[in-house]
């Protein structure tokens, strides 16, 4: 009797836990399906397009909170004025007549005509940019880069308020791409003042003003800082080294010849090139150049008081000793292993500084002074270090033996041309 009802019991027990689970399952599922039902709803409510009146969809212009009279915004504004446009017109040969498929005039009875004649038109050829940097009297003094004006017949200077006026060359100087224009100071009401590079440091704040793609888009500045202080590169046009300020301000055709100011609106550079790619053709962006303004205004002034350049000259063309094979380098030089960079010298000019010094052909220079010839433009740059009239010595390598000798720099040479044969000459 006892286990039946225990049986009973337990059955009982059973029974009611089957009908909880039964029940919770049942109002769980009735718990979830309300759940998803009120999400969903949610959902739709949610990411529906409200109807009605579009009326409260307007704004307004608020009151600025920035400092529109920023550092940067007054350095520019105070040397904007300053910063022109440079344009260089050449001639363009053209041809009046009727010329046949051959170049030949057409006539009547067939024969060559000779009656074309010949026109020379002035057209823009290139623009780039400058900076007014003086003011005397009736004159205004403009500095650009030697290769904004490089082949110009004729040049033209666009103000900051949009005023063409034409422009004289007072002197160029290719070794350090520079170069200074005249114009008529009647427009003139903004000059720029120079401050000094060498007081400059990495990581301050500059800004680039110029015609970036031409005068379309005159008076455009942008914003960076100085990325390293004294790099050493061929700003010229003859392969000379010299010392430039690298920055990250953008700089684009055009730029060229334009300022690179501080934010006390001083010109520390006269921006002169970028870095577009590396040797392998990798595109760069942030890579541009200015020649230092301490440069700017020692050249600036052998220019106004010479119309040009004076410098040493050795009287001698040459290649890079890179550019000599290793077979000839020892067959023909008899180079001892240890040399591997100078420059050979493959011409002496007749009564040339190096000629008195007693330089000779196939001798190879290694040393200027203190400095390391490496090549071409190191032996340019070391030379440019002095004046004429200094002397210096030099360290060359004849038939496997080093040699010096004492450079009288006597002899001169003016840098307002240049020269495109394959072998420099110096």
């Amino acid at each position: 009797m006892n286990r039946i009802k225990q049986a009973f019991k337990d059955r009982l027990w059973l029974g009611v836990i089957i009908v909880g689970l039964f029940a919770g399952l049942i109002g769980g599922g009735i718990a979830l399906g309300i759940n998803n039902l009120v999400q969903h709803h949610e959902e739709v409510t949610s990411t529906r397009v409200p109807a009605g009146s579009n009326k409260s969809g307007g704004t307004k212009v608020n009151k600025n909170k920035v400092d529109l009279n920023g550092e940067a915004s007054q350095a520019y504004k105070s040397v904007q004025g300053a910063v022109v446009s440079v344009i260089n017109k050449q001639k363009v040969q053209q041809s009046s007549g009727t010329l046949g498929i051959f170049g030949y005039g057409n006539s009547s009875n067939g024969s060559s005509s000779s009656d074309s004649s010949s026109d020379n038109k002035l057209e823009t050829a290139s623009e780039g940019s400058g900076v007014i940097y003086k003011k005397s009297g009736n004159s205004a003094y403009v500095v650009t880069n030697n290769h904004v004006v490089k082949g110009s017949n004729a040049l033209q200077v666009i103000l900051s308020n949009g005023k063409k006026v034409n422009a004289d060359l007072v002197g160029a100087d290719y070794a350090t791409d520079l170069a200074v224009l005249k114009i008529n100071a009647a427009n003139v009401k903004t000059v720029a003042s120079f401050g000094n590079s060498n007081s400059i440091v990495p990581g301050q704040d500059v800004l680039a003003i110029g015609s970036p793609m031409g005068s379309e888009y005159a008076n455009t500045v942008t914003k960076g800082i100085i990325s390293a202080k004294d790099r050493t590169l061929k700003a010229g046009t003859d392969g000379t080294l010299t010392s430039v300020i690298q920055t990250d301000t953008a700089i684009n055709s055009g730029n060229s010849g334009g300022p690179l100011i501080n934010m006390a609106g001083q010109v520390i550079g006269i921006n002169s090139m970028k870095l577009a790619s590396d040797t392998q053709g990798s595109s760069v962006e942030g890579i541009g150049f200015a020649i230092p303004s301490n440069e700017v205004v020692t050249i600036i002034n052998q220019l106004i008081k010479n119309g040009k350049i004076t410098r040493p000259s050795l009287g001698i063309s040459m290649v890079d000793l890179s550019n000599v094979t290793s077979d000839q380098q020892q067959s023909v030089l008899k180079l001892p292993t240890s040399v591997s960079k100078g420059v050979v010298i493959m011409d002496v000019n007749s009564g040339s500084v190096a000629d008195t010094a007693g330089l000779k052909k196939y001798d190879v220079i290694t040393k200027l002074g203190d400095t390391q010839v490496t090549d071409a433009g190191s032996l340019k740059a070391a030379l440019y270090k002095y004046k004429v009239g200094q002397n210096a010595k030099v360290t060359y390598y004849r038939d496997g033996q080093q040699h010096t000798a004492t450079l009288h720099l006597t002899k001169s040479a003016d840098t307002t041309s240049t020269d495109d044969s394959q072998q420099d000459n110096n």
